[in-house]
């Protein structure tokens, strides 16, 4: 059984409702464990494996998977007949596991450094800006429906997450607006979205 350590209205929200997309809660265990919050709320929680008190954390077979980007990729292989991943020798692959890895590596930085009002030269020549960025998903969403082609998968899920918890973010470009809608108003993604408000 796979463990899936998760606080609601987290970045592991996404996960869990990827697993309901994927269709395989009844094959995924999903704890639920207290986090720090930054309003001063909740604490570490002893039952959270993760080294650092965060989630999302998976455990399988005493193996502990971190990081959104890394735990959907292992859920989207590990259930390979899934059509939310893209399986080794997949035409969309390499652009899978590019948008997958850009997610954390490029995407979510520039997000908290306009959080936090960030600005450094350095930080621009590593990460570029958001306006970059934008171009990037309206390039990828004017050829396809979905980031990788026209089928949604597992990084639209992650990416489009953004705009679910800071809508304020949208940019004003035709083709991302409606591609988060489209991602966002699945049932799945919906479903998971209320239980969490409701339960907060």
């Amino acid at each position: 059984m796979l463990t899936l350590y998760h606080a609601p209205n987290s970045r592991s929200t996404r996960i869990v409702q990827l697993i309901h997309e994927m269709g395989v809660t009844d094959q995924v265990d999903i704890q639920k464990v207290s986090i720090p919050r930054q309003d001063g709320s909740g604490a570490v929680d002893t039952a959270n494996p993760h080294p650092e008190g965060k989630v999302p954390c998976l455990m399988h077979d005493g193996a502990m998977i971190r990081e959104s980007d890394a735990i959907m990729l292992y859920l989207t292989d590990h259930f390979g007949d899934t059509p939310l991943g893209r399986s080794i020798g997949a035409p969309g692959r390499g652009a899978y596991l590019s948008w997958l890895s850009w997610y954390g590596n490029v995407f979510e930085p520039l997000i908290v450094m306009q959080f936090c009002e960030l600005s450094h030269p350095g930080l621009q020549a590593t990460y570029r800006d958001l306006a970059t960025a934008n171009a990037q998903l309206e390039k990828a969403l004017t050829t396809h429906a979905y980031l990788v082609d026209d089928q949604i998968s597992a990084a639209d899920i992650l990416i489009s997450s953004t705009y679910g918890w800071a809508p304020q973010l949208m940019p004003d470009i035709p083709a991302i607006r409606d591609w988060a809608t489209r991602c966002l108003d699945r049932p799945a993604t919906k479903a998971v979205a209320e239980q969490e408000k409701s339960a907060a």
